[in-house]
Order: C-alpha cells, then sequence, then structure tokens
C-alpha cells in the first residue's frame, strides 16, 4: 500500500516570514512610539502607553528603595501622564543609594521590558508573565498608588493584560507580551528632555540631576549612557527573542 505523501510544509520553516514580520512590526511601534513622545500630543495620542510608561517609572524608583532596604511609601499617577514616587533609603547607603534609586526610574523599565520580550520564546512563559504584569498592576495599587487618577487607571491596564492573558490566542499573547516589552524599553525616551535636563520643574532635581550629585558625573553624561544603554537592551532582547 502506498504511503501518503508527507507535506513538506511540516519539515520547512514555513513561519519565517511571518516571524520577519512581526520583527517589522515591533521595530517600527517602538520607533514610531519615541518619535512620538517628543512631540505635543504625543503623550495623549498613546496615552494608554503613556500612563503605562509612567508606572514602570516610578515602579523602577520606589522597587529599588526597597532592594536597597528602604521604604516605598507611595506612588501617585495623574491625568497629564505625569507620576511620582515617595521612598526613603538608609543614610547609611550614600552616595551610592540615591544614584541608584535615580537611575531605576530610566532603567528598570528597559530591564523588565527585556524580561517580558525573552519570555516570549514559550508560551506558556509569555501567558505566565502576561499575568504576573497584569497581577502586579492590580497588586500596585492596592499597595502603593495614592491618587485618584491612578486607583482607576492603574488597575483598568492590569485588568485588560489579565484579560489578554486568560482570553486571548496563543499568537496574541506572544505578540502581546513582546510588544509591552518593547514598550517598557523604549519608556526610557518616554520624554527624552528629561534625560537631559537638571530640572524636573516643581519636583526639584531630574533624575540624571540626582545621579549627578550622588554620583559626580555630569548630568548629560547619565542621561545618554541610559539612552544607549535602553536602545542595547531593546536590540539584544529582540535578537535572542528572533534567533
Amino acid at each position: 500500500m502506498k504511503e501518503p505523501r508527507q507535506d513538506l510544509t511540516n519539515l520547512f520553516p514555513q513561519e519565517a516570514p511571518l516571524e520577519r514580520m512581526g520583527l517589522t512590526w515591533l521595530v517600527a511601534a517602538a520607533i514610531a512610539t519615541a518619535i512620538l513622545w517628543q512631540f505635543p500630543g504625543g503623550d495623549y495620542i498613546l496615552y494608554p502607553f503613556t500612563i503605562l510608561a509612567t508606572w514602570f517609572h516610578e515602579m523602577g524608583h520606589g522597587l529599588m528603595a526597597l532592594l536597597l532596604g528602604g521604604q516605598f511609601q507611595k506612588l501617585e499617577i495623574f491625568g497629564n501622564g505625569s507620576g511620582r514616587a515617595t521612598y526613603s533609603i538608609a543614610l547609611s547607603l550614600m552616595p551610592i543609594g540615591p544614584g541608584l534609586v535615580a537611575a531605576a526610574g530610566p532603567m528598570g523599565p528597559p530591564i523588565a521590558g527585556a524580561a517580558l520580550i525573552l519570555a516570549s520564546r514559550s508560551f506558556k512563559l509569555a501567558s505566565l508573565s502576561l499575568k504576573v504584569l497584569g497581577s502586579v498592576l492590580l497588586l500596585s495599587t492596592l499597595i502603593w498608588v495614592r491618587s485618584a487618577f491612578g486607583f482607576v487607571a492603574i488597575p483598568l491596564l492590569g485588568l485588560i493584560i489579565l484579560g489578554i492573558a486568560l482570553k486571548a490566542p496563543r499568537w496574541l499573547q506572544g505578540f502581546g507580551i513582546q510588544f509591552l516589552g518593547v514598550q517598557a524599553c523604549v519608556s526610557t525616551y518616554h520624554q527624552l528632555d528629561y534625560l537631559f535636563s537638571s530640572s524636573a520643574g516643581s519636583l526639584g532635581l531630574s533624575d540624571t540631576a540626582q545621579m549627578q550629585k550622588y554620583l559626580l558625573l555630569p548630568y548629560w553624561f547619565w542621561g545618554g549612557l541610559m539612552a544607549i544603554a535602553s536602545l542595547v537592551i531593546l536590540v539584544q532582547s529582540l535578537r535572542v527573542a528572533y534567533r
């Protein structure tokens, strides 16, 4: 009896063009997001991601303070897309501690974003990562969020992400975790001029100015270093995910 002809499409990686297309969309989204954030009104065109970027940034400050043995007292997110983390750290950690906490705002999100992108290599990890991210958004609301707008926006984002994790098809979960990872990585560029500014307006010194204060080198050096590092982290994580 003649055996049925084997489908050769199962033997060769026919999905490679689709993967490249997915990577193209992710890179295009990263570039478009970073550019739009530099223009007036860009925050509102990308409003959900603006709020998510602020959450990533402020959580970076607070969680680093906790890792250094300090306190993360509250997190405030405002309707205009700005935010503020209130924290304290031990005086014994001076001057390195405050410098690390200042750096964790811009740099924490790219590191977390890279982890999300790498998680997309496995469906189980991608689904789990979406559930963890959604849950952390909800948990942070209960523990740290202390602004009226944040009480509404942050859990809403968490519920949307959990909905994707629980109801969306696998391909959407995989692309979704990559997309959120890319957004986290490029959130460093949310306010690119802020990285190269010594002032945060009414909030006092910018993060890079805080780093200059405690780590000596000028704020523009730290701004440039973090901008480059965020890009390298994004590119390398995408290379590994699509290898």
